[in-house]
């Protein structure tokens, strides 16, 4: 992990308004940001701890703990959830055994709200693993999906 970091830090260490982009490449390289790298970021970008933190914090697309193998995002948007998305997401949370922000019990899956996919036409829509995006997703389909996930290592 450090020397991932240091790489990274290394290539945006001298620009301005590098952190969101340090941010970014680390949960890209890791899957998440792990507390560890707070400080380190910190100093490289001559910021204030609280300042890293308060970033991190702030946007939700960065974690601060590993994610599941695979990441399942339902759109929580209102065109989706004017055909569904809420009892699709009660259903997935029932189903995966973990709320909104969580992993499963296994590791398999983490579940994440997103707040548009784009599919407004042919909601309720999920993402899975930031490449596959289906749409119409009622509790079968979803099941189905799920149950296709591959526990990759």
């Amino acid at each position: 992990m450090n020397a991932t970091l240091q790489t990274i830090l290394s290539r945006h260490g001298d620009r301005d308004g590098a952190l969101l982009p340090v941010l970014h490449e680390i949960q890209d390289a890791l899957g998440y940001v792990p507390a560890e790298a707070v400080p380190l970021i910190a100093k490289a970008l001559n910021l204030a701890r609280a300042e890293v933190h308060g970033v991190l914090t702030y946007y939700r697309h960065f974690r601060q703990t590993p994610p599941g193998r695979h990441v399942v995002r339902i759109c929580r948007a209102e065109a989706c959830q004017s055909v569904g998305a809420d009892a699709l997401a009660a259903h997935a949370e029932k189903r995966l055994g973990c709320g909104f922000d969580e992993t499963t019990p296994d590791g398999l899956v983490t579940l994440e709200a997103v707040y548009c996919l784009g599919q407004c036409a042919v909601g309720p829509a999920l993402l899975i693993d930031e490449t596959a995006v289906h749409a119409a997703v009622g509790p079968d389909r979803f099941d189905a999906l799920i149950d296709a996930l591959e526990p990759r290592k």
